[in-house]
């Protein structure tokens, strides 16, 4: 199975020190929703995980997260691509779960639920945590230096064979000639 596993916040939509914390403020980066249709169209299957703490600090609820996710998709959808699932950790980051990135809990889930080994995924993040959760559940981790991307790039000790590009969009295009 073809697979890529995206972040959200930051390489699909623009992110925010505040949160994304209603439909209205989910902006998609330029190119991210054409690069998922170009993924579809591919034959690969496109799942997102995202770290949602907002939801265990009480910012927004489970219905504002699926409002925002409906948003996603139909944009996807728009453009002729799909979204297969999305894998969220809604707790806080002093809970210690093994589902939130960086711990490869949610890469885990993936894995088991699509019935794939992770080796040949690609898994697209902004941040270490991003990276780092790929890296540990066997996926190869790719930096896209939109969102944190710069800064993490920047602040360096990336996992081993991390793939760098400027956005979603190049990435997807590495991804589709390799």
């Amino acid at each position: 199975m073809k697979l890529v596993i995206l972040d959200r916040d930051g390489v699909i939509n623009f992110d925010s020190d505040q949160y994304i914390k209603s439909p209205a403020e989910w902006k998609a980066l330029p190119g991210s929703l054409e690069a998922i249709a170009k993924l579809t169209q591919a034959g690969y299957r496109v799942v997102v995980a995202t770290n949602q703490s907002g939801i265990g600090r009480g910012l927004f609820d489970m219905d504002m997260l699926n409002a925002m996710h409906n948003k996603m998709h139909r944009a996807v959808q728009a453009l002729g691509g799909r979204i297969d699932a999305v894998f969220y950790c809604p707790h806080a980051s002093e809970s210690k779960c093994n589902c939130r990135k960086p711990k490869p809990g949610m890469f885990e889930r993936i894995g088991a639920c699509f019935n794939t080994d992770l080796a040949d995924a690609f898994a697209i993040g902004d941040s270490l945590r991003d990276l780092q959760a790929a890296a540990d559940a066997g996926a190869l981790p790719v930096l896209v230096l939109t969102g944190k991307g710069l800064s993490t790039q920047k602040d360096g000790n990336l996992p081993e064979g991390t793939l760098v590009f400027a956005d979603l969009a190049a990435a997807v295009e590495h991804i589709l000639k390799s």
